[in-house]
């Protein structure tokens, strides 16, 4: 099993076997704030994909890093050992874990979840079926959405009716309520939704609905605890969502806060060691894995949250307000605009179906390295949506049987020799080889046709299949950048996960983007970013008042209210006052809209939203009403974070020992000779010509012919298209 490798400044120790940890001064990278008496915590950062799980842990001012291969049949069996590696020879007193997972995504997308029951106001059973009108595609013939989580048998209309102002229009009727119960036990359902209408407004009747419940041994999510806002459609949709994945993310976090318990002790000098355990959140914050059993819908895209949080922090430190963030893992690529001042949009999109909490602006396509090639039945090369994944994986793996995005690398000499992971995970080349050959004679034998000396019909089949890849990632990167008014060609583009900077020059010529940055150790940033996180609660009411009919004082006396909530919970999760923050938010629209945005409270929201509006909409009624749907309070417990100082520059020649070997690669059908080298062995202000190979840990970065490289103060790669 792999030990984890240390990295924490500048040495000339490389990566390039188990037993060889790159060791580097403690003050040339990394600075923690001063611990307790019993000594500074252990802080690990976990990010679970499809093929890896990354770790990045604190511990003593060091770095440490390390990847495993996932383990998908128990996601917890990865973290576990991650965790059990790293806690070798550790005397802390506390152990911190904070985990971006996938496990409620992957419920969702594979649709494995609990038998949900759903009970709202009777005549509202249909609502999750009818949904809204909305047509994602607009010209095709035969639209279809996906089936409802809640099957016809298993919605349950309860008589009772509340107003639109939070009124009682009709009371509970408790009698009907036990007698759902005792259906629901004797047909072994798992999981209950309860959604009453306008309960935003009075919880009242779900909360009796809930109490009634309580001895169901099954968990029951009320709407007004999940989602307490107006929009009855997207209420539900949430609330069943978060039903559904219920028992399988509890489960989850049991088996892992008790499994980690279990490590701390044996890890213990001369007492028991304190553990907990952060989960990450959807929209950038993270909470505990108590609130993450009774919410885990927030945790829906936990895992590609972290490398956002990260990239901010990063773009922070290099200087830039804005970036294109671009995370290529294993399985899926993740887009997002990044700046310091987004905000979490309002709802979104899993499986189909529409959730309403915050979350970070991502665009997922389903593009990695593990993306397997095909041929559809047009003829046509296609690569993805279907993964390896990490069993069996690509076929240079050993195992998988069908060629990847990974291997088309591999064939096109892009890997140094040992392999990956410092050569710890070792390529079988010859295999590669022999399964293109295969995918070439069955499905594409009129390229044998076209071989040369210098290139045959392996070499042109891997460049294919990068070129298709290419293709469906900068679609998501224009997506992205048009959802919010931009051009792509203002911003750098970041470009992490183990895959990222094989692609970052490929994509940044596509879109006509200058300059492209590769962090350091990008294989595992969102690990990272899981490190700077802090622990976020949002509070919110709703109020559908237009501007002129809303006083100043009512707003002030609900911010009040729910702040005063907020101070509560942060103080019950142990958070001193000194380390809470709030954000007072609205949502505002245009009179007669159906959509809304969200801006901070203050003097002039009004002309804040109209700026926004125009912002992201192209225009703004600067004379057109306003109204306040609701009011929000964003609560930060403020976590302890890694600090990264950056280093002095060394001259502009990387050091001899950094150059590994020289031979040829392909790049877009030219075989070119290319200089390969050691990342962890480069210096803040070195420069690489193109064509070069860049190899690390976590990843790799390619240099075409027509880039250079330069390594910046944080060790980061900033890439910059040559002059001609």
């Amino acid at each position: 099993m792999a030990k984890p490798r240390v990295a924490e400044g500048a040495s000339s120790a490389s990566c390039d076997g188990p037993e060889r940890l790159a060791t580097r001064s403690r003050a040339e990278l990394i600075s923690v704030p001063a611990g307790e008496e019993s000594g500074p915590p252990l802080r690990i950062g976990v990010d679970t994909g499809g093929t890896f799980t990354d770790f990045v842990a604190v511990r003593e001012g060091r770095l440490f890093c390390l990847k495993l291969p996932s383990t998908p049949h128990a996601p917890e069996e990865a973290l576990l050992e991650g965790v059990r590696l790293l806690l070798q020879g550790c005397t802390c007193g506390r152990i911190e874990v904070v985990h971006g997972t996938t496990v409620g995504t992957n419920v969702i997308l594979e649709r494995k979840g609990a038998r949900t029951a759903l009970l709202t106001t009777e005549g509202f059973e249909d609502l999750i079926e009818i949904g809204r009108q909305n047509r994602p595609k607009l010209y095709e013939l035969g639209p279809s959405k996906p089936a409802p989580l809640v099957p016809p048998e298993w919605r349950f209309g309860v008589p009772e009716r509340v107003g639109v102002r939070g009124e009682i229009l009709r009371p509970l009727d408790a009698t009907t309520v036990l007698a759902i119960k005792k259906r629901l036990r004797e047909e072994g359902v798992e999981s209950v939704a309860v959604v009453y209408l306008f309960s935003f407004a009075n919880p009242r009747h779900e909360e009796e609905t809930g109490a009634l419940l309580e001895d169901l041994a099954s968990p029951v999510s009320l709407s007004c605890r999940i989602l307490p806002e107006y929009r009855e459609y997207e209420r539900t949709s949430t609330t069943v969502l978060n039903a559904y994945i219920a028992p399988i993310v509890r489960r989850y976090l049991a088996r892992a806060a008790e499994r980690l318990k279990e490590l701390a002790e044996l890890a213990r000098s001369k007492k028991p060691q304190e553990v907990s355990l952060w989960i990450m959140r959807s929209n950038g914050g993270a909470l505990s894995a108590k609130q993450a059993a009774e919410q885990p819908i927030q945790t829906a895209l936990s895992g590609p949250a972290g490398g956002v949080v990260a990239a901010a922090a990063w773009g922070r430190l290099l200087g830039f307000p804005q970036l294109l963030a671009l995370d290529m893992g294993g399985t899926s690529t993740d887009v997002s605009l990044v700046g310091e001042a987004e905000l979490p949009s309002r709802g979104g999109r899993i499986g189909g179906f529409p959730i309403g909490i915050p979350i970070l602006p991502i665009q997922t396509v389903a593009a990695g390295g593990g993306s397997i090639a095909r041929v559809d039945a047009g003829g046509a090369l296609r690569v993805g949506p279907e993964s390896a994944g990490a069993d069996p994986g690509p076929v240079c793996y050993g195992r998988g049987e069908e060629i990847t995005v990974t291997d088309a690398h591999l064939l096109l000499g892009r890997f140094g020799p040992g392999g990956l992971l410092g050569g710890r995970m070792r390529l079988d080349g010859a295999r590669a080889r022999e399964f293109f050959s295969r995918f070439v004679d069955r499905h594409l034998a009129p390229l044998r046709a076209f071989e040369t000396e210098e290139e045959g019909p392996v070499e042109r089949l891997a460049q294919g299949i990068l070129d298709v890849i290419n293709v469906r990632m900068a679609r998501a990167i224009q997506l992205v950048s048009a959802e919010s008014g931009k051009d792509p060609r203002d911003f750098p583009l970041l470009a992490y996960g183990g895959a990222g900077g094989l692609h970052a020059c490929d994509l940044a010529d596509a879109l006509e983007i200058p300059r492209a940055v590769v962090p350091r150790d990008p294989g595992l940033f969102s690990a990272l970013g899981d490190l700077f996180s802090d622990f976020v609660r949002d509070y919110v009411e709703t109020l559908l008042l237009p501007e002129e009919q809303t006083e100043e004082q009512e707003l002030q006396r609900i911010f009040g209210r729910l702040a005063a909530q907020a101070e509560d919970e942060l103080a019950a999760e142990g958070f001193a006052k000194d380390e809470r923050a709030f954000s007072l938010l609205l949502d505002m629209r245009y009179v007669g809209q159906g959509f809304e945005l969200t801006v901070p409270y203050g003097e002039g929201h009004v002309e804040q939203f109209h700026r926004l509006h125009e912002l992201k909409y192209g225009y703004a009624d600067w004379g057109k009403k306003t109204e306040i749907v609701s009011l929000r309070v964003e609560a930060r417990g403020i976590l302890r974070k890694p600090l990264l100082l950056p280093e002095e520059e060394a001259g502009p020649d990387p050091a001899a020992a950094s150059l590994l070997f020289e031979r040829e690669v392909w790049f877009s059908g030219e075989r070119r000779s290319a200089r390969f080298y050691q990342r962890e062995s480069l210096q803040p202000g070195n420069r690489i010509e193109g064509p070069a190979v860049i190899l690390e840990y976590s990843g790799t970065t390619v240099v075409p012919p027509s880039w250079r490289a330069r390594v910046d103060r944080y060790r980061s790669l900033l890439l910059t298209r040559r002059e001609k």
